[in-house]
């Protein structure tokens, strides 16, 4: 988990007339629905610009993320159609957290710079001492629901940035866009002059 530029994530200016109006329409005429109507795909690209194509769990590019509902479609179907309830994620870690309550997971967008680190050589994710007292015991919790710690196919996908940085075939610029961090733990071993 990292620190989100909130001023990215301006609601779209069409998001209302094609997502939340629409959305809120079709809930009002289907209360018994299993699972409300897809509106919010269309605004994918624009929830993942303003996460910089990282994934708001794991911190690291995701090529095909998805929209995920913070609080889930199960636990509050009104919340829907609502951009400020979405997070750009991982299809493996929205599936994670799909039936979990909001309350059991530490929302992304509240994450300070320096809450979470990589720990090198094992790639491991872990909270720090910066985390407030009052979180600390949710933000285990996130790490050990979501699997973020040490689960082998996030663990995989963090070796592979960090086996490309150490071939030299991705800067340290580049491993900032896509893991950045990653790129804090290296940064950390090997301080700028």
């Amino acid at each position: 988990m990292f620190p989100v530029d909130r001023s990215r994530l301006t609601e779209p200016a069409n998001f209302d007339s094609e997502c939340r109006g629409p959305g809120n329409a079709w809930l009002a005429a289907n209360p018994n629905a299993p699972r409300p109507r897809d509106y919010w795909s269309p605004f994918k690209g624009y929830l993942a610009d303003g996460f910089a194509d990282l994934c708001a769990y794991c911190a690291m590019n995701v090529p095909d993320g998805t929209i995920d509902h913070f609080v889930s479609i199960n636990e509050d179907r009104s919340l829907s159609y609502e951009w400020s309830n979405y997070r750009f994620s991982s299809n493996g870690l929205n599936s994670s957290k799909s039936r979990a309550r909001a309350v059991d997971i530490l929302d992304p967008l509240i994450v300070e710079s320096g809450w979470f680190r990589i720990l090198l050589p094992s790639l491991q994710l872990v909270p720090t001492d910066l985390v407030p007292v009052l979180l600390r015991p949710l933000a285990e919790a996130t790490l050990q629901r979501l699997k973020l710690i040490d689960d082998e196919r996030v663990v995989r996908q963090r070796r592979q940035w960090y086996a490309m940085y150490q071939a030299g075939s991705l800067s340290l610029g580049g491993l900032r866009q896509m893991a950045p961090l990653i790129a804090e733990a290296v940064t950390s071993l090997n301080p700028l002059p």
